[in-house]
Protein backbone atom coordinates (compact mmCIF):
# COMPACT_ATOMS: atom_id res chain seq x y z
CA UNK A 1 0.00 0.00 0.00
CA UNK A 2 1.47 3.33 -1.07
CA UNK A 3 1.49 6.10 1.52
CA UNK A 4 2.37 8.71 -1.11
CA UNK A 5 2.63 8.35 -4.88
CA UNK A 6 4.16 10.42 -7.67
CA UNK A 7 1.33 9.95 -10.16
CA UNK A 8 2.87 11.99 -12.98
CA UNK A 9 6.30 10.30 -12.82
CA UNK A 10 5.60 7.48 -15.28
CA UNK A 11 3.87 9.88 -17.68
CA UNK A 12 6.60 12.55 -17.70
CA UNK A 13 9.59 10.20 -17.46
CA UNK A 14 10.82 6.94 -18.92
CA UNK A 15 11.94 4.90 -15.89
CA UNK A 16 15.18 3.05 -16.64
CA UNK A 17 15.94 1.43 -13.27
CA UNK A 18 14.32 1.45 -9.84
CA UNK A 19 15.76 1.19 -6.32
CA UNK A 20 14.29 0.72 -2.87
CA UNK A 21 15.69 3.01 -0.18
CA UNK A 22 15.03 3.60 3.48
CA UNK A 23 14.32 7.16 4.57
CA UNK A 24 15.20 9.08 7.74
CA UNK A 25 12.06 10.64 9.21
CA UNK A 26 10.89 12.17 12.46
CA UNK A 27 8.14 10.35 14.36
CA UNK A 28 5.47 12.91 13.54
CA UNK A 29 6.45 12.70 9.84
CA UNK A 30 5.78 8.96 9.89
CA UNK A 31 2.35 9.60 11.40
CA UNK A 32 1.65 12.28 8.79
CA UNK A 33 2.63 9.92 5.95
CA UNK A 34 0.37 7.20 7.32
CA UNK A 35 -2.44 9.77 7.46
CA UNK A 36 -1.88 10.52 3.75
CA UNK A 37 -0.29 13.98 4.08
CA UNK A 38 2.77 13.32 1.87
CA UNK A 39 3.28 14.81 -1.61
CA UNK A 40 6.03 13.55 -3.96
CA UNK A 41 5.13 15.63 -7.02
CA UNK A 42 8.25 17.46 -8.18
CA UNK A 43 10.62 15.66 -5.81
CA UNK A 44 14.02 14.34 -6.86
CA UNK A 45 17.14 12.79 -5.36
CA UNK A 46 20.57 14.44 -5.10
CA UNK A 47 23.86 12.89 -4.00
CA UNK A 48 26.21 15.06 -1.92
CA UNK A 49 29.21 13.91 0.08
CA UNK A 50 28.54 10.23 -0.50
CA UNK A 51 24.96 10.48 0.81
CA UNK A 52 21.64 10.62 -1.04
CA UNK A 53 18.92 13.12 -0.12
CA UNK A 54 15.27 13.39 -1.15
CA UNK A 55 14.58 17.01 -2.08
CA UNK A 56 11.25 18.65 -2.91
CA UNK A 57 8.99 16.14 -1.16
CA UNK A 58 6.49 17.74 1.17
CA UNK A 59 5.15 16.15 4.35
CA UNK A 60 2.55 18.34 6.03
CA UNK A 61 2.48 18.33 9.86
CA UNK A 62 0.35 15.60 11.43
CA UNK A 63 -0.91 17.86 14.22
CA UNK A 64 -0.04 21.50 13.68
CA UNK A 65 -0.17 22.28 17.40
CA UNK A 66 2.27 19.51 18.35
CA UNK A 67 4.77 20.12 15.55
CA UNK A 68 7.99 22.00 16.42
CA UNK A 69 8.00 25.65 15.30
CA UNK A 70 11.21 25.24 13.26
CA UNK A 71 9.82 22.27 11.27
CA UNK A 72 10.28 22.61 7.50
CA UNK A 73 7.89 20.38 5.55
CA UNK A 74 10.12 20.59 2.44
CA UNK A 75 13.42 19.75 4.16
CA UNK A 76 15.96 17.40 2.53
CA UNK A 77 15.55 13.89 3.92
CA UNK A 78 18.43 11.42 3.96
CA UNK A 79 17.98 8.20 1.99
CA UNK A 80 19.54 4.96 3.20
CA UNK A 81 21.19 3.04 0.34
CA UNK A 82 24.06 0.59 -0.08
CA UNK A 83 27.42 1.83 -1.37
CA UNK A 84 26.90 0.12 -4.72
CA UNK A 85 23.48 1.71 -5.20
CA UNK A 86 24.87 5.11 -4.18
CA UNK A 87 27.66 4.85 -6.77
CA UNK A 88 25.20 3.86 -9.48
CA UNK A 89 22.86 6.74 -8.63
CA UNK A 90 25.77 9.19 -8.45
CA UNK A 91 26.91 8.08 -11.91
CA UNK A 92 23.40 8.52 -13.31
CA UNK A 93 23.13 11.98 -11.74
CA UNK A 94 26.40 13.01 -13.38
CA UNK A 95 25.38 11.77 -16.85
CA UNK A 96 23.52 14.19 -19.06
CA UNK A 97 19.78 13.76 -19.58
CA UNK A 98 19.16 11.51 -16.57
CA UNK A 99 17.53 12.40 -13.28
CA UNK A 100 16.65 10.48 -10.15
CA UNK A 101 13.04 10.86 -9.04
CA UNK A 102 10.93 9.51 -6.18
CA UNK A 103 8.16 7.21 -7.42
CA UNK A 104 6.37 6.24 -4.21
CA UNK A 105 6.60 5.97 -0.42
CA UNK A 106 5.24 2.79 1.15
CA UNK A 107 5.29 0.47 4.19
CA UNK A 108 7.42 -2.65 4.18
CA UNK A 109 6.72 -4.34 7.47
CA UNK A 110 7.37 -1.70 10.13
CA UNK A 111 9.71 0.31 7.91
CA UNK A 112 8.94 3.19 5.57
CA UNK A 113 10.58 2.77 2.16
CA UNK A 114 10.93 5.03 -0.87
CA UNK A 115 10.98 3.71 -4.41
CA UNK A 116 13.29 5.86 -6.51
CA UNK A 117 14.03 5.56 -10.19
CA UNK A 118 16.68 6.64 -12.65
CA UNK A 119 14.67 8.37 -15.35
CA UNK A 120 14.96 10.14 -18.67
CA UNK A 121 12.46 12.88 -19.48
CA UNK A 122 9.96 12.15 -22.24
CA UNK A 123 9.54 14.43 -25.20
CA UNK A 124 6.12 15.79 -26.17
CA UNK A 125 5.62 13.20 -28.93
CA UNK A 126 6.42 10.38 -26.47
CA UNK A 127 3.72 11.67 -24.14
CA UNK A 128 1.22 11.78 -27.01
CA UNK A 129 2.09 8.19 -27.85
CA UNK A 130 1.49 7.15 -24.21
CA UNK A 131 -1.94 8.82 -24.25
CA UNK A 132 -2.77 7.10 -27.54
CA UNK A 133 -1.82 3.65 -26.17
CA UNK A 134 -3.85 4.25 -23.01
CA UNK A 135 -6.93 5.24 -25.07
CA UNK A 136 -6.61 2.17 -27.32
CA UNK A 137 -6.36 -0.14 -24.30
CA UNK A 138 -9.39 1.53 -22.74
CA UNK A 139 -11.43 1.05 -25.94
CA UNK A 140 -10.36 -2.60 -26.16
CA UNK A 141 -11.44 -3.14 -22.58
CA UNK A 142 -14.83 -1.58 -23.28
CA UNK A 143 -15.46 -3.68 -26.41
CA UNK A 144 -14.38 -6.91 -24.68
CA UNK A 145 -16.65 -6.10 -21.74
CA UNK A 146 -19.68 -5.92 -24.06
Amino acid sequence: MALADNSKARFNYEILKTFEAGIELFGFEVKALKAGKGVLLGSHVIVRGGEAFLVGASIAPYQVGNTPEEYDSERARKLLLTKGELEEIEGAEASKGLTIIALSVYNKGRRIKVQIGIARGKKKYDKRETIKKRDIERELGRTLKK
